[in-house]
């Protein structure tokens, strides 16, 4: 497949990885850790909470310690480059920062930037097993569903690399690590595999390689045509969409929306006006991949099909369901003949959401979407993450609700969604 110019693949990610937003400062917020080790809250007694939005930084010699000998020199490295900050580097290559973690070694919070400069000055547990295992005990979370944290491992910037075999090793390298946390976690930490969508053989092989190794699901891009792949509907995907169906393998879109959030924002802005806003944008173009999937005839295609909409939030979902819903009857006359649903029961059989910074409204949008289609996350350890007082923040927002209702939110929709060993 052909793939798009470099320059304008790099430049969607360009407010991400500017450098202001990991340049040492920011405000610090004191964290005394020793009121934040208590575990489970009473409420949550009898139930185990799973994060399904949480991102494991790729360790520093992650590639270098797995990559075969003739490839050793050119897997990504981290270099510290003249201004501080630690970078990830393919070759001469600039990769960008080591991504979202606002968590210092002494456990304090970093707000007004996206990430701290360096991992001598991050918290072990953003990018160590024993140390996150440790940290997911004293915030009484029983697992973890993990996203990449660094551009070195997404595939969109992988195709430019002009190398496919280096390119499919470093994803490799990435879905084998994401195994061994498994492993080492004791089926705690999962990581989300990705996939090699520029080659198709090669996608096919990996996406089965990883069902086949226990992995619970896979990031995709939302609009796979922007880096000069097929689209979804097209047969290229089919061998890929028809393996998750029969397996029952979700996909997930982490705020991956087609839609650039930097276009609808003001210019001239200072940074932390612009961080305030790019998140809530992200969230709100996920409408675009409800209406993608829905309108495309996919979701009849591949009718046990299920989809992660993580760090999307859930006050927008009945919104944008209902005016769907109104845009199919007076938008879509051949609706009938087309499709086979509408759009509240596509939603019901094939997606789900995520919370965590909702709280007067949650009941009511859970009450609309099912409390079986709302799954909690922390974000932990990006700059929108829930820490510190996770506990108090979950019994800010669900302590109220049916135990029942509780235990689906915080456990049970993972399962259903991931499969996970619960």
């Amino acid at each position: 497949m052909a793939v798009k110019d470099k320059q304008e693949l790099e430049s969607a990610a360009r407010f991400y990885w500017m450098a202001e937003g990991h340049k040492p400062g920011g405000v610090i917020r004191e964290v005394d850790y020793s009121t934040q080790t208590g575990g489970v809250d009473p409420l949550f007694a009898g139930i185990k909470i799973v994060d399904c939005d949480t991102h494991f930084t790729e360790a520093p010699d992650l590639f270098t310690s797995r990559a075969p000998a003739r490839l050793k020199d050119k897997v990504p490295r981290i270099n510290r480059d003249a201004d501080g900050i630690d970078r990830w580097y393919v070759g001469e290559r600039n990769f960008g920062t080591v991504g979202g973690n606002v968590i210092r070694k002494d456990k304090n919070k970093v707000l007004g930037r996206l990430t701290i400069p360096t991992f001598d000055e991050s918290e072990p547990g953003t990018y160590l097993i024993k140390p996150r295992v440790q940290m997911m005990d004293d915030m009484g979370v029983w697992a973890q569903i993990c996203f990449q944290n660094g551009g070195v491992t997404q595939p969109g910037s992988l195709m430019t690399l002009g190398d496919n075999e280096l390119a499919l090793t470093i994803l490799q390298i990435y879905n084998d690590a994401s195994m061994d946390y498994q492993e080492e976690s004791g089926q705690r930490v999962f990581t989300m595999a990705h996939l090699p969508y520029w080659d198709r053989d090669a996608m096919v092989a990996e996406a089965r390689r990883c069902i086949d190794s226990g992995l619970k699901g896979f990031v995709f891009p939302d609009k796979p045509e922007q880096f000069g792949i097929a689209r979804y509907a097209d047969d290229w995907w089919a061998p890929v969409l028809e393996m998750l169906n029969d397996t029952g393998t979700p996909i997930t879109f982490h705020i991956n929306a087609a839609i650039d959030p930097s276009t609808c924002i003001w210019e001239g802005f200072p940074f932390q006006e612009k961080l305030t806003i790019y998140p809530v944008m992200h969230s709100l173009a996920c409408s675009a991949t409800i209406g993608n999937w829905m309108v495309s005839g996919l979701l009849d295609r591949y009718p046990k099909l299920k989809i992660g909409l993580i760090e999307a939030g859930t006050g927008w979902v009945p919104f944008v369901l209902d005016m769907f819903t109104h845009q199919f009857k007076e938008m879509l006359p051949d609706h009938a003949s087309k499709l086979d649903k509408m759009p509240w029961d596509y939603w019901r059989d094939h997606f789900w959401t995520t919370f965590w910074f909702e709280k007067d409204r949650l009941d009511t949008d859970c009450a609309a979407l099912g409390y079986d289609k709302v799954l909690f996350e922390t974000d932990f350890p990006h700059p929108t993450s829930i820490y510190p007082d996770v506990q108090k923040f979950i019994v800010e927002r669900v302590g109220d609700m049916p135990f029942e209702n509780r235990k689906k939110l915080l456990q049970d929709n993972a399962v259903t969604l991931f499969n996970l060993p619960i």
